[in-house]
């Protein structure tokens, strides 16, 4: 089986290369395709107004200046001699559930792989944070992942399907179990800060501002909050069929 990595923390960054050592023990031929820098947020967004700049820093591990949506075209299309079996995302540093997938490059990655009709899995990892530091138990996915995505690969799936896999904030012994999920809803919104440069002049940041909400059972939020692995499946049809005919009606 050939696998392809790609994440959007960028090719350097700890939860990669912990996602390479789950991955050898499915196989032994591993690509690793990720971008040169951080693309956290940039969601399944493609570098068409510049070039992308390939660089290889090892034995099939190649890194991108571009977003994880590119690393995976690149992978497919121009780096591996063959098309891979499986595409796997991450491990992001922290968990992509509820609205957070629409803006996520790590879900991105495996939403690019299905679009090829590879199956792809998305993987993230929650945290705690301690003072100004982030805690990420990359121990947890690295202990549970192995098992999990062999049975994964063997379950039938559709075109244009991918699964998003969320590991709780906890050790691996205190895990409770895994399900499957549906993706939950999250209050939140995102805000402006307002800032001064050194000049005066005025420049913004974009900051996520949360309110704590009750997940629903069933839902990734649920699971996570219960020490649950959570697996969604997520579609690529973003059509809302069941208001088709209610559209049609008032159209006619």
């Amino acid at each position: 089986m050939r696998i392809l990595l790609t994440n959007d923390d960028g090719i350097h960054a700890e939860g990669l290369a912990s996602l390479e050592r789950v991955a050898r023990t499915l196989s032994d031929d591993v690509w690793v395709v990720a971008p040169e820098q951080d693309q956290s947020g940039y969601a399944h967004s493609l570098s068409i107004s510049e070039p992308l700049r390939l660089r290889k820093i090892g034995e099939k591990h190649f890194a991108v200046r571009g977003t994880p949506t590119d690393c995976v075209i690149m992978g497919v299309k121009k780096i591996l001699p063959g098309a891979p079996d499986l595409i796997l995302s991450g491990i992001n540093s922290g968990a992509n559930i509820a609205d957070d997938v629409t803006y996520s490059g790590t879900v991105a990655g495996a939403m690019e792989g299905a679009l090829l009709g590879i199956r792809s899995i998305a993987l993230s990892q929650g945290y705690s944070t301690v003072g100004e530091d982030r805690v990420v138990p990359y121990e947890t996915t690295e202990a549970l992942a192995p098992a999990l995505l062999k049975k994964l690969v063997a379950a039938p799936l559709p075109a244009g399907v991918l699964l998003n896999v969320n590991f709780p904030n906890c050790l691996p012994q205190e895990v409770a179990g895994t399900v499957v999920t549906s993706q939950g809803k999250l209050v939140h919104s995102l805000w402006v800060d307002e800032r001064r440069d050194g000049r005066g002049l005025p420049y913004y940041w974009l900051r996520f501002g949360r309110e704590p909400v009750e997940g629903k059972q069933g839902t990734d939020l649920h699971a996570l909050r219960n020490r649950l692995v959570s697996v969604t499946p997520l579609q690529l049809d973003l059509t809302a069929h069941e208001i088709r005919d209610q559209l049609s009606k008032a159209l006619a």
